[in-house]
């Protein structure tokens, strides 16, 4: 915590910089510059696949029990693994060391026979687990984080989740890629508060006469700049992955 607070403050202090805080007074306040830090990372996280990670955990299901609250950084289940079949507790999966000590064409010099007897056991794992339910259907609501097991569980059992989370903000903040993108958002944002404040008078008085404010140039930079910003991601220039061969 005290990492991700100095990053962020390192952050708000090159905001301060570049708005040309020490040379002229900003009016902006800390809330103001934290709520740019948080309006560019809630963008961010909804606009680029960067904000996101992928990652295996392990849950542990209890018998008659389908539904389970996950972490609140899961926003995505790609898939459900498990050890066991037909609620069962055995184990299907092999011991590649057992096969080979068990394969007669293993200890004899020359032969390939082993390849064809790995080869033969994994698509027997993959056919037991298709038709004694190994593989689990499942439902997932990531807006109260709720995994729905399609069928009652038999026995408890642990079960591996693949699934997506959301990186962290400090790690979002320390990101070579999303850290520049997050700081001239943030930066923007902060010129559109700013901007609002000073455009609500046109000049203000002065000793030689009045003095213009320029808040509305400060809108307008702040608007082009949101928009560049976010064609930035659309082009993949935060770290995003970019699109493959598309057939058909």
């Amino acid at each position: 915590m005290a990492k991700e607070q100095s990053k962020r403050q390192e952050l708000i202090t090159d905001i301060k910089t570049i708005l040309g805080d020490g040379m002229v007074d900003v009016e902006l306040d800390p809330k103001h510059y934290e709520q740019g830090i948080d309006l560019a990372v809630d963008k961010f996280r909804a606009k680029s696949d960067n904000s996101t990670e992928e990652a295996f955990i392990f849950l542990e299901i209890q018998a008659d029990v389908n539904e389970y609250t996950l972490s609140e950084e899961v926003i995505e289940v790609k898939q459900l693994y498990r050890r066991s079949i037909s609620g069962s507790n055995n184990s299907v999966d092999m011991d590649p060391f057992e096969l080979a000590y068990t394969n007669l064409y293993f200890l004899q010099g020359g032969r390939i026979g082993g390849l064809l007897t790995w080869d033969a056991f994994a698509q027997y794992q993959e056919v037991v687990r298709r038709l004694f339910g190994g593989h689990l259907n499942f439902k997932y609501n990531q807006n109260n984080n709720k995994l729905t097991l399609m069928r009652r569980p038999r026995a408890q059992e642990n079960i591996l989740v693949q699934c997506f989370m959301e990186k962290p903000v400090e790690t979002l903040i320390t990101d070579r890629y999303a850290r520049p993108w997050i700081r001239d958002y943030s930066l923007a944002q902060c010129k559109m508060m700013l901007g609002e404040a000073r455009s609500k008078y046109a000049s203000l008085p002065g000793a030689q006469g009045s003095v213009s404010l320029n808040g509305d140039a400060l809108k307008a930079e702040a608007q082009a700049a949101i928009e560049k910003l976010e064609r930035d991601i659309e082009l993949y220039g935060s770290g995003e992955d970019p699109l493959t061969f598309v057939i058909g």
